[in-house]
C-alpha cells in the first residue's frame, strides 16, 4: 500500500494535485494505519463480497477493503479527489469510483449493475452531518446488505446503538434496532484524521436482520409514531405524540392504559416491544 498512513505522504499528494479540505463536506480524512484493517476485517467482507464505500477519502480504506473483498464500489461527491484516488488506489483493479451523492443516488440501480446476484456489505467513514440520513436512507432501501458498518462521531454511536427503553436512545436507534442487531466495535481518536476533527469516533456495525424481532402491522406508522414520541423529549410519549400526529392526547392516553403502560410515561422508558403494541393499538384508532 502507498504511504496513505504518512502525513506528509498525504499532504504532499494533496498539494500536488492542488486540493484544499471543505468544511462543507465535512472532509476529515482517515489516515491511521491500524484503523482501517480492524474496519475492513469487521465489516464481514470476504473474496465473495461486495462492498459498497461512501466517501473513500484519499482511499485508505478503500485499500483495505479491495484485499478483503471481491469488489470495491466506492461512492465520492468530490470530483477533485478522483485524481488523487486513481494515483493511490493505482494498485487495486478491483476497485470501482463512482461520481455522486449517496443521498440522491439510485442505489438499486448501481448495486444492480455493479454486484449483480451478490452478497453487499457497506463501509464508511461517514461525515458527520449526513451519518443519520445516509444509514437511515440504507436501511429503509430495501437493498441486499449483509451489514453496515460505519466510523460516526462518538456520541451519535452511542445514541444509534442505544437499545430502546434506554436514556440514549432516539428515534432513529428504535428503527435500527427494529431492522438491525447493532454493535459498538471500538472508538477511535481524532488523531486518526487529516484534519483531525474537534471530537472523537467510533466505529459500529448494523447487521440486517431477516425478520424484525416485533410484529408491526403498519410500519410506515409505526416509525412516525417512533419519530413523535421522542420529538420532544421533555414531554410525556402522550404529549409528544398528539402534538406530532393526527391523535389527541386522550386516544394516546387511553392506549398506553390498554396496553397495561402508566399515562405519563416518556418515550425513552418504552421498550421496542412497548412502542410496537402502542403502534398497533392506535393504528386501529
Amino acid at each position: 500500500m502507498p504511504k496513505l498512513s504518512d502525513p506528509s505522504y498525504i499532504r504532499e499528494v494533496l498539494t500536488r494535485h492542488g486540493f484544499r479540505f471543505s468544511k462543507a463536506l465535512g472532509q476529515n480524512f482517515l489516515i491511521n494505519s491500524s484503523v482501517c484493517p480492524r474496519m475492513a476485517a469487521s465489516c464481514g467482507a470476504d473474496k465473495n463480497t461486495g462492498v459498497l464505500e461512501v466517501g473513500p477519502g484519499i482511499g485508505v480504506l478503500t485499500w483495505e477493503l479491495s484485499q478483503a473483498a471481491k469488489k470495491v464500489v466506492a461512492v465520492e461527491l468530490d470530483r477533485r479527489l478522483f485524481p488523487v484516488l486513481e494515483e493511490t488506489l493505482s494498485d487495486c483493479s478491483n476497485v470501482t469510483l463512482h461520481a455522486g451523492d449517496i443521498l440522491k443516488l439510485d442505489l438499486k440501480k448501481l448495486l444492480q449493475e455493479e454486484f449483480p446476484g451478490e452478497e453487499i456489505c457497506v463501509c464508511a467513514n461517514l461525515p458527520y452531518y449526513i451519518t443519520s440520513p445516509v444509514i437511515m436512507g440504507l436501511l429503509e432501501s430495501g437493498l441486499p446488505l449483509r451489514a453496515i458498518t460505519v466510523m460516526v462521531q462518538k456520541e451519535a454511536a452511542k445514541r444509534i446503538c442505544a437499545p430502546p427503553g434506554s436514556k440514549e436512545c432516539g428515534a432513529v436507534s428504535v428503527s435500527v434496532w427494529y431492522r438491525c442487531e447493532p454493535k459498538f466495535l471500538f472508538e477511535v481518536g481524532r488523531g486518526s484524521f487529516l484534519p483531525p476533527p474537534n471530537v472523537d469516533s467510533a466505529v459500529i456495525r448494523l447487521d440486517l436482520r431477516k425478520t424484525p424481532p416485533v410484529p408491526v402491522a403498519d410500519e410506515k406508522f409505526f416509525f412516525s409514531l417512533a419519530r413523535a414520541a421522542f420529538a420532544q423529549r421533555r414531554k410525556t410519549a402522550a404529549n409528544s405524540i398528539s402534538a406530532s400526529l393526527p391523535l389527541s392526547k386522550p386516544q394516546v392516553e387511553a392506549a398506553l392504559a390498554a396496553i397495561g403502560l402508566d399515562k405519563n410515561i416518556r418515550a425513552e422508558r418504552l421498550s421496542l416491544e412497548q412502542l410496537a403494541s402502542l403502534a398497533n393499538w392506535l393504528s386501529n384508532v
